[in-house]
């Protein structure tokens, strides 16, 4: 079962927006028999960036940029809509669709998760907006609305009876043609109005060789850039290579900002040949090239690393010396007292003789 449909349709939705394409996404989740995740899960995106989320554990709508507190403040009713979509009629309608699938499925007990995407894309060139609704359920594509028909595409065999049951109510068909055909491009152009400056800046990233192990693949790593739209591949002698190259996802950072990866395998590539090899990171008409060389490959293995003593250690050591120092100190004085004392109990004969008893031994004095 693949748990991150949803994430992997967000991506391939947000990908396709060119520098005058703009795209509005509510993501949302309902699981059933996942322990330690809400229930219902709800995110609010333009343009890749998390605008706001919400689940049904915090029963918050908690905004993710500050453009968009200005936005709800100015729109009450807009932010009360949210509001009572994330926590009374979505988590109500989820609930109602996951049973009902589970019952179509014959499922009784176990993991599901029900996952919807839905919104727009706005070419800002054309004016052309684009709207898309889909569902998926449990890791697999379920239905898909069609804003030309208006009906439901089966993706499967067994959503035919999903399909059949949903065409049926007209109402919800009438409230989804308005909301992908009208109201979501009319958000989509406010967000952008309020947001548009944050969401144009340029930010590079920081990128690195990496290596697990002398026969891992060698990951180009780049983390810390924004916006999203980039491409990061390796090339051979100037061209762009595929064979032997595994390009990963982009993942978000906790700043807003964005990571990608993208893997080399070098099993077959003789040390010789290694120079020939670069990444290439583009964002725009800024780019980042690396050459593959092992001076500047990040990795643990194969050194031996030398780490000099901290300040806490060398006065640890420092303190432990001195205490040392002083036992052996006083335990030389209670010697020398301990030898006095017994020489002083001698007979002053025995010791004007030469001899020292001690212990009852006899100990002749050399000097």
């Amino acid at each position: 079962m693949r748990i991150g449909w949803l994430c992997s349709c967000c991506l391939c939705f947000s990908l396709v927006s060119s520098a005058m394409k703009h795209s509005l996404q509510y993501l949302v989740t309902a699981s059933s028999g996942v322990l330690n995740i809400p229930e219902f899960m709800g995110v609010m995106l333009l343009d890749g960036i998390q605008m706001a989320y919400c689940d049904s554990n915090n029963r918050i709508l908690e905004l993710r940029q500050d453009w968009v507190k200005k936005i709800l403040e100015n729109n009450t009713q807009l932010f009360e809509m949210y509001t009572r979509h994330c926590f009374v009629i979505q988590p109500s309608t989820f609930g109602a669709r996951m049973s009902s699938l589970k019952e179509q499925f014959q499922q009784s007990g176990g993991v599901h998760i029900l996952q919807m995407i839905e919104g727009c894309e706005w070419d800002e060139n054309t004016g052309e907006a684009t709207g898309i609704l889909r569902y998926g359920y449990d890791g697999e594509d379920l239905v898909e609305f069609d804003l030309k028909t208006l009906m439901w595409t089966a993706v499967k065999a067994e959503a035919e009876v999903t399909k059949q049951k949903w065409d049926t109510d007209k109402r919800r068909t009438q409230n989804n043609e308005n909301l992908l055909k009208n109201m979501y491009p009319k958000w989509l152009k406010l967000y952008l109005s309020y947001g548009n400056s944050s969401l144009q800046r340029t930010v590079l990233p920081s990128v690195s060789l990496l290596q697990k192990s002398p026969s891992s693949p060698i990951s180009c790593h780049a983390t810390g850039f924004y916006p999203h739209r980039a491409m990061m591949f390796w090339r051979k002698d100037g061209e762009e290579i595929h064979e032997g190259v595994d390009p990963g996802e982009i993942l978000p950072n906790n700043d807003g900002t964005v990571q990608m990866s993208v893997d080399l395998n070098v099993s077959s590539v003789t040390p010789a040949d290694w120079s020939r090899y670069e990444c290439v990171f583009q964002l725009s008409e800024d780019a980042i090239i690396t050459k593959l060389d092992t001076k500047v490959i990040r990795t643990n293995w194969g050194k031996t690393q030398i780490k000099m003593p901290s300040d806490m250690t060398i006065t640890i050591i420092i303190i432990i010396f001195v205490v040392v120092v002083l036992v052996a100190a006083v335990a030389f004085v209670v010697y020398k007292k301990k030898t006095e004392t017994h020489r002083s109990r001698v007979p002053v004969s025995e010791r004007q003789s030469g001899h020292q008893s001690v212990t009852g031994l006899t100990l002749i004095d050399h000097h």
